[in-house]
């Protein structure tokens, strides 16, 4: 096992350094990197998803290749055709809102700067990241929608499920399910309460790739694979829950190795033409040694591995 330690391009998530453990099995190299304040219950799916790679493998791909959307954090509008530049090809953008240190004015003009990088043929969603309540989203989604020429979905808006199906039926905007699907103790929640139109599904937090192709399965939803701001190594698990979803209708969340820094691998899953290919590739020595985090953190995360085994 190796324990990774990496900066940030951007202030993400309200971190500034992603961490988390590689390790090898017969199936090939797994993820395990779970966010630090997620406790030990919620971190054992990770380690099952991690499992599942390193052990088994995952199923056949259906495509070859994956699209994907560019993800823009809360930066400044001047900032913005920047960070669009490290996703070639992709005319989908996923802009993050809501931030606690920002306005509502602040994320209508990153919105505007977005839409002038993409022109008007892109498509625009959003990410509150359950920051609001069902008054101020109600108020803000068709604001954002017109900052943003049109939305295509407004991702997790509010944090509980009653509130996403609230604002559902008082907004015009699609609502895609984040949290209330993958930290949720019934996901199929989403669906009896007719609380979303879309259901964005990562990896890592349900578990694994068959995990996520039973609740794709039962939840009815079209799917959005999405990544946990993941190595490359972690990213090819997206991809191959993608790969073999029998409908992708949308692109996916997965190229987000461009917020890194740097990577474990020799070759990162990047965006080529909009979107990411179907391989996975394994960790350099190199990288390895250049990205291994100091003797606390590893052992703060063997530790945590200890408690969940």
């Amino acid at each position: 096992m190796h324990v990774y330690s990496i900066p940030l391009r951007s202030r993400f998530r309200e971190i500034d350094v992603r961490e988390g453990v590689l390790l090898e099995g017969a199936a090939g190299w797994a993820e395990f990197s779970p966010f630090k304040e997620y406790d030990d219950t919620e971190a054992a799916a990770w380690w099952r998803a991690a499992r599942e790679a390193a052990d088994v493998g995952w199923p056949e791909p259906v495509r070859d290749r994956v699209p994907v959307n560019a993800t823009v954090p809360a930066v400044e509008p001047e900032q913005v055709a920047g960070v669009l530049a490290r996703f070639p090809g992709c005319s989908t953008a996923k802009v993050k809102v809501g931030a606690p240190d920002q306005t509502s004015a602040q994320d209508e003009e990153r919105l505007r700067a977005v839409r002038d990088v993409l022109g008007p043929g892109g498509a625009i969603r959003i990410d509150a990241n359950g920051s609001w309540d069902v008054d101020t989203a109600t108020t803000l989604l068709p604001r954002y929608d017109r900052a943003a020429g049109g939305l295509e979905y407004a991702e997790q808006p509010c944090r509980d499920v009653e509130e996403l199906a609230a604002v559902r039926r008082r907004v015009p905007v699609p609502i895609a399910a984040d949290e209330s699907i993958r930290r949720a103790g019934d996901p199929m929640r989403v669906a009896r309460l007719e609380a979303a139109d879309i259901a964005v599904l990562k990896v890592q937090p349900l578990g694994g790739v068959r995990a996520c192709l039973r609740i794709a399965e039962d939840i009815g939803l079209p799917v959005v694979v999405s990544s946990a701001l993941e190595t490359s190594v972690g990213i090819a698990a997206g991809i191959a829950l993608a790969a073999a979803l029998p409908d992708l209708p949308y692109a996916c969340g997965l190229a987000t190795v461009s917020l890194l820094s740097r990577d474990v691998v020799a070759d990162p899953l990047v965006a080529i033409d909009g979107a990411l290919p179907v391989r996975r590739p394994a960790p350099a020595p190199a990288a390895l040694r250049a990205n291994a985090a100091g003797e606390e953190t590893r052992a703060w995360w063997n530790l945590r591995i200890a408690r969940i085994v």
